[in-house]
């Protein structure tokens, strides 16, 4: 038997929601505080101040009779006689002076940058290589430590100017070489 669902009556839809109600959104709530409490901040501000006496006519604004205006100074700039008065002389240092009271020359330094130090002498030419690649001067220097081993130790330079050890220092850095600074008296 087939049924005709159509004719059917649709019982009615109760609806459990109380009616709508339209609502405010949160960001006008939100500035509607923040005028308020920038209104509030400005009467606060607004009775702390006080009146300030040039606010009202003066007397002589009032009082059409004229009076000589008193002139302001012009600004005074001291600073090039402060400048003449706290000028410092710069004095030469002190140089050592011997037994007779004459002046000691000075002694000469000269830079060098320890590169390696190793005992195999191959080792020491594979290095001293590769810094005359860079374009440093090398060379390599025979030392006897204390229990009579026998090291060879790469060194750059020597340079009598900070500049141009600076210089060299800089080409091994930039090639993640560690030099070590030393310092020697130039020999006469």
């Amino acid at each position: 038997m087939t049924r005709d669902f159509a004719k059917k009556p649709r019982p009615a839809r109760q609806s459990k929601k109380a009616p709508h109600k339209p609502q405010v959104p949160s960001w006008v709530w939100l500035f509607t505080g923040t005028i308020l409490g920038a209104f509030i901040m400005f009467l606060t501000y607004l009775s702390g101040v006080t009146p300030t006496p040039g606010a009202q006519p003066s007397a002589a604004q009032q009082n059409p009779v004229s009076k000589p205006k008193t002139e302001i100074p012009k600004p005074r700039f001291d600073f090039y006689q402060l400048l003449k008065e706290s000028e410092v002389v710069v004095k030469e240092p002190r140089r050592a002076l011997d037994s007779k009271g004459a002046v000691k020359p000075q002694k000469a330094e000269e830079y060098i940058l320890q590169v390696g130090s190793f005992k195999k002498s191959t080792d020491a030419d594979r290095l001293r290589v590769e810094l005359i690649l860079l374009n440093l001067d090398t060379y390599i220097e025979k030392v006897t430590v204390r229990n009579g081993e026998t090291w060879h130790r790469v060194l750059v330079g020597p340079y009598r100017s900070h500049s141009k050890m600076a210089h060299a220092r800089g080409i091994l850095v930039s090639n993640e070489i560690k030099p070590l600074l030393l310092k020697r008296d130039v020999k006469s």
